[in-house]
């Protein structure tokens, strides 16, 4: 876990891929059990830690993860999250070019909460019925073989959203068996990493850019120049 950006507000980590942000039934260790450790012990705080979750990561996902130190940065930063006052910037490497090398994807996701899977319609129809709208950019910025880095900028934050919608242009992302690629990376990750959040601070009003590096992993490390 990398400490990205702390004040006495919030406070983002790089998350590693297979890590929840929060708890589930698996019982398994979190990013925020760590995170309120590291602050305790960094400031020597006693009792309980206040850690507010302001959004989250698929498990199998890595990069930039945000929390609230304090109950008035939650408040406003769920704010600035659902009127859509901050730009969030994904990395992605899919196994098929697309046939576009940029584009604007809109989509219908309607999700089985029994399977935790969603799926992408095209249009509204009575099949999708009760969906809520996606909307994505896309770019190719690189390739290396077989493999093809996309840039997604989120227009929304609908769940598993970006897996869902590049699976329906035939490009689904590497390792995510869940959508229709054929092979399971073998630490059970997927090639998704949150690279970038911006916003306005929820309190000082400075703007504040968060960038993650992404995993030191065999695929990953093919495009390490693209970071510079």
């Amino acid at each position: 876990m990398k400490i990205l950006f702390e004040d006495n507000h919030l406070i983002a980590v790089n998350k590693p891929n297979n890590v929840l942000v929060q708890g589930d039934e698996t019982g398994d260790e979190t990013l925020a059990d760590q995170v309120k450790l590291y602050i305790k012990e960094k400031y020597n705080k006693p009792g309980d830690v206040f850690l507010g979750t302001i959004h989250r990561l698929d498990r199998p996902v890595s990069g930039v993860t945000i929390f609230a130190r304090t109950s008035k940065a939650l408040e406003r930063m769920n704010k600035i999250f659902a009127e859509r006052d901050v730009k969030k910037t994904y990395w992605a490497i899919v196994g098929k070019r697309p046939e576009q090398f940029y584009g604007h994807l809109t989509h219908y996701i309607l999700k089985d909460s029994s399977k935790n899977i969603v799926k992408a319609y095209d249009s509204m129809s009575n099949r999708a019925k009760g969906a809520k709208q996606a909307d994505l950019d896309y770019e190719l910025i690189a390739e290396i073989e077989d493999n093809y880095l996309l840039k997604v900028d989120l227009q929304t934050g609908r769940s598993h959203q970006i897996r869902a919608q590049l699976a329906k242009i035939g490009c689904p992302i590497k390792g995510d068996v869940k959508y229709g690629y054929p092979n399971a990376n073998k630490d059970s990750s997927i090639h998704l990493h949150c690279r970038n959040i911006s916003f306005q601070h929820p309190v000082t009003k400075l703007p504040v850019n968060i960038t993650a590096t992404v995993p030191k992993e065999q695929v990953w490390k093919m495009f390490q120049a693209i970071e510079g």
